[in-house]
């Protein structure tokens, strides 16, 4: 078993929450390295101040080793799988499964479902959005959130790199990132602006569709000190997933350990595969990405995957037209949800599977 004390969001910031997970995963333990700010540090600034609480993670993957000739399994799972949120105790309780957000308990877990509802009760907002500044050609720097549903181009637009366009003054503009995930949202009564953090220390961005074409920035970021989850993998031990490059690869052991050629008739890498890296790998990281107080924050993107229907961009008349814009919202389902692909469903303020409590009460709260 591991133990693992970890902070979400910058050292000593008012914004920032606890918690401490034990797992049986050394998947897990690695991931979480990257994906919070964990280990030794934290443990000492739980210990000088009292009145900081933490949140107890379990997880467990649900699969005991077996003594003897039974070989352990390549990704330790059990068919029964549960994930447990206690908003009002403040703990989350999770078993059978070893990926991702169902597992990597800082993340969506606490950084969102306890946390919007934490945010409720003291105050301040838990929000499923990327963090960028933007500067324009005259020098002015201003911070934008952008609430996407998972797989729905968050980390794309946090990388982009505006120079590469064909708008007028393209290369008078920049975009530097801060995060692709998670923001926490505070109020500052002192110049009435709404401040943000991201509460994670990496990025656990969607594989598949990622490359130089798309996003060069991910590409470089990702080229040392990252784990690749359900990718596939090359003849030169490499991963490779679709869209990663021009060029198919002619043979490959898939993300399901089964031969892949380009007459395959499933995936080499699965839908949802996954890269987790730290976010200092960034080249385009904001300076004040780890900043304790957070950035003002100057307009709010809401988006989605939508092939019909809607105006491809339009404005909020004012903020309660705006929260009802956001509580609107509609996106194809992608592959990072269970279910059919592709199907219309609404999902306000893209939160419907992290809101930690009613979505009404939700709608009121912002």
């Amino acid at each position: 078993m591991y133990v693992m004390p970890y902070a979400m969001g910058p050292e000593n910031s008012p914004f920032s929450l606890y918690g401490v997970q034990v797992t049986d995963s050394p998947y897990v333990v690695t991931s979480m390295r990257i994906m919070t700010r964990m280990g030794e540090d934290v443990l000492n600034e739980l210990n000088q101040d009292d009145s900081k609480f933490w949140v107890p993670c379990v997880h467990s993957v649900g699969a005991p080793l077996v003594s003897g000739d039974v070989e352990d399994g390549t990704w330790p799972c059990n068919a029964t799988k549960k994930i447990l949120h206690f908003p009002s105790e403040r703990r989350i309780w999770s078993y059978g499964s070893g990926y991702g957000g169902n597992a990597i308990l800082g993340k969506k877990c606490l950084a969102l479902r306890l946390a919007s509802y934490i945010g409720r009760e003291e105050g301040w907002l838990a929000e499923h959005c990327l963090i960028i500044g933007v500067t324009n050609p005259s020098g002015v720097k201003k911070y934008f959130l952008g609430a996407f549903p998972s797989a729905c181009g968050k980390t794309n637009l946090a990388m982009l790199q505006a120079q590469l366009s064909s708008m007028n003054d393209a290369k008078g503009w920049k975009i530097e990132t801060l995060g692709d995930d998670i923001a926490w949202c505070r109020y500052n009564e002192n110049d009435g602006k709404l401040y943000a953090i991201n509460p994670e220390n990496g990025l656990f961005g969607v594989a598949p569709g990622t490359s130089y074409d798309t996003n060069p920035v991910a590409m470089e970021t990702i080229s040392k000190n990252t784990i690749f989850t359900n990718c596939a993998v090359t003849q030169n031990n490499d991963v490779w997933w679709e869209g990663m490059t021009r060029d198919t690869p002619s043979q490959l052991i898939a993300w399901n350990r089964h031969e892949w050629g380009p007459e395959s008739s499933f995936n080499a890498a699965h839908p949802n595969a996954r890269f987790c890296t730290p976010i200092t790998q960034v080249s385009s990281l904001d300076a004040d990405w780890n900043n304790p107080n957070g950035v003002p924050i100057s307009g709010i993107i809401f988006g989605g995957r939508r092939s019909t229907t809607v105006p491809l961009c339009y404005q909020s008349f004012n903020w309660q037209h705006g929260v009802f814009v956001g509580s609107t919202m509609a996106s194809e389902t992608t592959a990072a949800a269970a279910g059919i692909r592709g199907v219309l469903r609404m999902d306000p303020f893209a939160m419907k599977p992290f809101c930690g409590y009613n979505m009404g009460d939700y709608f009121d709260h912002w």
